[in-house]
Order: C-alpha cells, then structure tokens, then sequence
C-alpha cells in the first residue's frame, strides 16, 4: 500500500475513534416536544459496525442502552456483529404518557425522561437517556417522588440486605464503600425522596449493564449522562416512575405503536392483555381520520423490540366521507 495512502487510513481510524469517543460523552439525546400534539420524537437512524465495535459500544455511542440496541438488531452477535455490519440504532421515541415535567422514569423501557423548565419565549425540550432498573426481587417502586439530595463523589453505604447477599456467596462487602474504581454509585448521585431513603439515581462503575433490569432497586446511568443530568437537576426536582411497557403516539398524522418487555417479576396482565389493547387503540384511533392496521398492532405486540412502528393508513377519502355521513 501506498505510504500516504496508509497514513490517511490511519488519520481517518484515529478521527473515527476520537468521534466515538467525544460521541460517548455526549450525554443524552435532546428534542424539541411537538407543538401539534405529536407525541413521536426522534428518528430511527443505522450506522456501520467497525471491526473492533460491540453493540454495547455503538449503543452507548448514541446514548442507546443495552436491551434495547440488542431487541431493535435480532440475529446479531453482540460482542462481535463484525466490520460492515448495518446497525439498527434505535433512536426514535414515543413520549410517555406522563406529564411533561421533571423526570419521568419509564421502567419496562429503561428509560428516562427530562423535561428542562421552560424558559420564557423558547419551546419545550425533553431530553432522554438509557438506564437500568431494578431486578425482579429489588423492584424499582413506582409513583411520584422528588430528588431531595445530591453528592458528588458519594460513599456508597450498602443496604443491610445487600450486605447478607454478597456474605451469603462469600463475597462480602465493606460497610462503607469510598469514592473510587470500586464504588459501584460513580461519581454523582441523586437520592429520591421513597421513605426507605435507598434509592437513588446515580452513574456507575459498570457500565455494560446500562439498560438492563439488573440493579438492586436504584436507577443507574452511563458515567457521561449522570454527570449532564446531575448538572441540569435542582434537588426537589419531581420524578414520575412510571410501568408502560405498551406506547401509543402520533407523528404527523400517522398512529405509532412501541412495545417494550414487561418487566420480570412484575404483574401479569394475563391472556386479554392484547384484546385490551385493541380496545384502547381504537379509542385513541378515533381522534384522527385514519384507518388501523391490526396486522401490524399484533405484529408490533409480540415484537416486543421498543422501535415505534406505524399501525395506521390515512383514511380513504370514501371511507370518511361515510363516517360522517352516519354521524
């Protein structure tokens, strides 16, 4: 190969990897909130697998977390989906069915939501980053409650609970953990303000497992994001977490449709969970002239995948014309 050929190679893998690396520290993905009563923001987008990538990587690169960069890619290999490969990147969101204040936590989708105070004359944003949640015997709780402290740099105190776990499997752990490598909270926290005191929002020294129900009630984030939010959140600052593993929005007149996996050891809805649904989507139908594809309802359903898909047509001009005639 030519030298100056090798050497742009090089400078063009060196650009490539700083790229990555500014876009790990990006924090969250910002977006103007529709003013036309649009609930979709965001666009689903691809890019290419390099050689030395991993899901993990490219997800945290968009600020994208773990089940879901994994659900919207099926058939690829995690650790290695190998150079060239298109990857599916996420990045379109239906916003919760929340107020639009605060933080709203959606916990089957691993997902946060913040809404910045509104500024005189400016529009309103919703700023949305990847989290992890809760495993099936330490639930996160849901309900409303506010930020009533923060810490950089925290001491981490395990639970007395945690403490008997890790003795129980021989691994025990130090009443007091000190800011560090191994300090499992990173460098900012945030405690709610839930009567048992434990809970926090707070960034990690693992952060693989951002995205994932895996956490001992505690909503952890990538190292980058906890440090934005924390800069943006004043202590009192309400939090809503909320269970909405099915979401319905609009997005310029068409009906979209995210499903996200119930979360485990959670509530089981039971068998008429999809009739349910139906009903409700038909309700929701009913406040724009469109037509509902129930194939692709069911088909978005059982996905499971948290990528909003379209699930209606525009109405035919006929079919309109007949609607209002029998009104």
């Amino acid at each position: 190969m030519d030298r100056r050929v090798s050497g742009r190679v090089r400078v063009l893998a060196a650009c490539a990897a700083w790229l990555a690396a500014a876009a790990a520290q990006a924090g969250g993905a910002e977006y103007l909130v529709p003013e036309n009563g649009d609930n979709v923001v965001g666009t689903v987008t691809t890019t290419i697998a390099q050689h030395e990538d991993t899901l993990l990587d490219i997800g945290r690169r968009y600020s994208v977390g773990y089940e879901e960069i994994i659900a919207a890619n099926p058939g690829v290999d995690p650790w290695l989906p190998g150079e060239g490969t298109e990857i599916l990147i996420p990045s379109r969101f239906i916003l919760p069915d929340a107020p639009r204040e605060g933080i709203v936590v959606n916990l089957p989708e691993h997902r946060l939501y913040y809404y910045p105070p509104v500024k005189p004359g400016e529009r309103q944003v919703v700023i949305t980053y990847p989290i992890s949640t809760g495993k099936m015997d330490w639930k996160t709780p849901i309900g409303v409650t506010r930020i009533v402290s923060k810490q950089e740099k925290p001491n981490w105190y395990p639970p007395a609970s945690v403490l008997a776990e890790h003795e129980a499997r021989g691994d025990p752990l130090p009443k007091v953990v000190p800011p560090g490598p191994d300090n499992p909270l990173g460098e900012h926290a945030m405690r709610l303000g839930i009567p048992s005191g434990a809970y926090l929002i707070h960034g990690t020294n693992r952060p693989a497992g951002v995205g994932m129900q895996v956490t001992h009630g505690c909503i952890r984030m990538f190292p980058e994001d906890i440090a934005e939010l924390y800069g943006f959140v004043p202590v009192n600052t309400k939090v809503n977490l909320i269970d909405q593993p099915t979401k319905l929005g609009w997005l310029r007149g068409t009906l979209y449709m995210e499903r996200s996996p119930l979360l485990e050891g959670g509530t089981d809805p039971g068998p008429q969970e999809l009739e349910r649904l139906r009903e409700y989507v038909e309700v929701i139908s009913e406040r724009r002239p469109v037509d509902v594809d129930w194939a692709g309802v069911e088909q978005a359903f059982r996905a499971q995948n948290g990528v909003p898909s379209p699930v209606s047509t525009p109405k035919a001009p006929a079919t309109r014309a007949a609607a209002m005639h029998e009104r």
